[in-house]
């Protein structure tokens, strides 16, 4: 499987807009980190672009992703990969996280939800314009962005930060990170301003 056939797998399976534009998210942070961390990038994207395909089909933590996983093999998905998308959701799936781009995963995921809503709440709808200290402003408003569980992010990335940096990546780096690799793809994102243009 190349990243093609991953985007074709989520196209067949993901309506929301919303929800591919998170996936993607997801990969242009992973991307970052596999080269921050000399690794191959390419099941990293695939990690990103994957982990949620099945959401719209299996929309439930006990299903998904486990029963996403069958799907994602025999459209000849890494091992790997699916390793990592399964341990996403430990409690659902019981597959522990144990290898440098599953706690990558779970650290970028939910960060990625802070920032787009962060952007799509400014007249620009551009990522672009995000600034970390708007960032940090918006994650003491436990009201903003509700569905993103920040102590589940301050674990992972407290997680993340022991196993992959000897515990030197601290949460606003972390942040900045991702904020950094969602600009540099704001273009692929949509959220390059377009939005604001379609806003009467």
């Amino acid at each position: 499987m190349n990243r093609e056939d991953a985007w074709q797998l989520v196209q067949q399976n993901v309506q929301a807009e919303g929800l591919r534009r998170h996936m993607l998210s997801v990969e242009a942070a992973m991307a970052f980190y596999a080269d921050k961390l000399q690794q191959d990038a390419e099941p990293w994207r695939l990690a990103g672009i994957l982990h949620d395909f099945d959401w719209e089909i299996h929309p439930s933590l006990e299903a998904h992703p486990a029963e996403g996983a069958p799907i994602l093999r025999a459209a000849g998905c890494p091992e790997p990969v699916v390793q990592a998308i399964l341990s996403h959701n430990e409690v659902g799936t019981g597959v522990e996280r144990s290898e440098p781009m599953d706690y990558a995963l779970l650290a970028c995921d939910e960060v990625t939800g802070l920032v787009i809503a962060s952007t799509l709440v400014r007249p620009s709808k551009d990522v672009r314009d995000v600034k970390l200290k708007s960032l940090r402003k918006r994650w003491k408003e436990k009201a903003f962005a509700r569905g993103v569980d920040r102590e589940e992010v301050e674990t992972a990335t407290a997680d993340f930060s022991r196993v992959c940096f000897e515990g030197g990546l601290e949460l606003w780096d972390h942040v900045q990170n991702v904020l950094g690799a969602m600009q540099g793809a704001a273009e692929t994102l949509g959220l390059d301003g377009r939005l604001a243009q379609n806003t009467p």
